[in-house]
């Protein structure tokens, strides 16, 4: 039997794959290397500690930090012990991780030595009180995870385990200002590939002998979904705490990467580092990309100069990650039109272009694209409300528009949501607004996603002032930067008199849109 046959859970990956390939190289980071049966023993030894503390089926454990070996570990050693594992995007301000923290209330808090210096602080801000552990580091107020976890045995629990329990926690930015939780099940991580091994169909030539780069950060479901993927097969994953395009052009060379993943603005990064052309990227295979739309200028210069097979992944945390893909085969030889697809529905996955009154329509047709997909979630967390507007009967509606060609085609075109891209990063509007009202002298604020050539999108704030007061663009930007994470600060600040709105007094941010996005065929960058 195949191992993605037997795989079907996280808890069961490590010590099925270390039962065929042990001895093989799971993790390669900041020079160290931890093989399976070393993957399996430390998870194993987290899963038992975190049992003798007593925790529960369902309660959540949270990171928060960059990558380590021991963070990897305790993902498996979390689902070993039957709890949820949240991981927490570190780039948030400590006010925003602070309601994350509150919202997901884990039992445990796993630090990375950089981020120790913001404990304190979180603390108090929270309404309750987490047990705090460090990570890469050994800090007087709190005891590490290999101290704590010292005592415990590295075997298997003897637990039972289900695809259908929920096993990870990703917060997504929310619409009305507050992220939400992403529950997914152990099925998110398994049943698209269990899905395409069922037809005889291999994703990507993915094997025991591939060497996937990885420097997404698994906060992100992008970065989780496919370094799960590369440690399924027993393959070797190299991992990088930060995207650093010197230290990637190195990687690929030493360790003769075939896969990695980016997002568009990190490709057109790594195509300007001066070192590019020096590097020896005959290894590689595949590089997958998504996260946000591509130019095609962009997309056929990237695969000119790495000289390999380019595949685009579409889909979102609430789609358990990749829904529709388009595939290198179908990248090659492909007219310009064509390359700004988004690619075809996945083995198992449903696309449906669908209308107002969710009525479907046909080709060409620019509608809302749903996706029914086996990996989806299991609903956000303690938000019965907002899980049902957002997958109804099945299909999870995206908010992005789009429509289908003749040969099955999806193509993205504009947002039915506010929310802007920026990096790969999703940021919503509301969240942003929200706060720049609490300043003295904003009378009123809209925010908006621009063009910008390397990230993307870039957030423009619109204010009017209030009467009598002179407000300045770093005024408004120092604000935001108190109480948001940098990605999410505005890059510039126009001031207004007014700000168009309806009869309703709904806010039309198509019209304060229309301008930047003029003469571009998608309002997508």
């Amino acid at each position: 039997m195949s191992l993605l046959r037997e795989v079907t859970t996280l808890a069961e990956l490590p010590t099925r794959v270390s039962q065929r390939h042990g001895q093989n190289t799971a993790l390669i980071l900041q020079g160290e290397v931890l093989n399976y049966e070393g993957l399996e023993r430390r998870a194993n030894k987290l899963a038992r500690a975190l049992l003798q503390e007593g925790l529960r089926p369902g309660e959540r454990v949270a990171v928060l930090g960059k990558e380590s070996l021991d963070s990897l570990a305790l993902l498996f050693g979390t689902a070993k012990a039957k709890a949820v594992f949240v991981n927490i995007n570190w780039r948030l301000s400590s006010e925003e991780i602070a309601y994350i923290l509150d919202d997901a209330r884990p039992r445990l808090l796993f630090v990375d030595g950089e981020l120790l210096p913001q404990v304190s602080r979180l603390l108090e801000r929270l309404t309750f009180q987490p047990k705090v552990l460090t990570l890469s580091a050994a800090d007087s107020r709190w005891p590490s995870a290999s101290q704590w976890s010292e005592g415990a045995s590295d075997s298997a629990p003897r637990l039972a385990y289900d695809p259908e329990e929920v096993v990870v926690q990703l917060y997504t930015s929310g619409t009305t200002g507050h992220p939400k939780g992403v529950q997914l099940a152990n099925r998110s991580f398994f049943a698209l590939a269990r899905e395409m091994d069922a037809r005889g169909e291999q994703w990507l030539d993915w094997t025991e002998r591939t060497v996937y780069l990885s420097f997404i950060p698994t906060f992100h479901i992008g970065g989780l979904w496919a370094l799960v993927r590369g440690l399924s097969l027993g393959g070797t994953n190299v991992v990088l705490r930060t995207f650093d395009p010197p230290a990637i052009l190195q990687a690929i060379s030493r360790y003769q990467v075939t896969k990695l993943g980016a997002v568009p603005a990190m490709i057109q990064v790594l195509l300007m580092e001066p070192g590019l052309p020096s590097t020896n990227l005959s290894s590689l295979e595949t590089v997958l990309y998504g996260g946000s739309p591509i130019s095609p200028s962009l997309l056929e210069r990237a695969m000119e100069v790495f000289g390999c097979g380019f595949c685009q992944l579409y889909g979102m945390t609430e789609t358990g990650n990749v829904a529709v893909c388009m595939r290198p085969a179908d990248h090659r030889s492909a007219p310009s039109q064509r390359l700004r697809a988004a690619g075809r529905p996945l083995p198992g996955v449903e696309v449906r272009i669908q209308d107002e009154h969710r009525n479907e329509l046909g080709v060409g047709a620019v509608g809302e694209i749903a996706l029914k997909s086996p990996a989806r979630m299991v609903g956000y967390w303690q938000q019965p409300e907002a899980s049902s507007r957002t997958m109804v009967e099945g299909w999870v509606l995206t908010g992005d528009a789009g429509y289908r060609d003749e040969e099955g085609f999806i193509y993205v075109c504009d947002r039915i949501k506010d929310m802007i891209i920026c990096a790969g990063e999703n940021i919503y509007p509301a969240e942003i607004e929200n706060v720049l009202r609490t300043q003295d002298g904003v009378a009123d604020v809209a925010v908006i996603g621009v063009p910008d050539e390397l990230w993307g999108e870039a957030v423009k704030a619109i204010v009017i002032p209030k009467p009598g007061i002179t407000l300045r663009a770093a005024d408004v930007m120092r604000h935001a930067r108190k109480h948001l994470a940098e990605f999410k600060v505005p890059k510039s600040v126009d001031f207004v008199d007014r700000l168009p709105r309806n009869a309703s007094g709904k806010l039309l941010k198509n019209e304060l849109r229309r301008p930047y996005w003029e003469g571009r065929e998608r309002r997508i960058n």
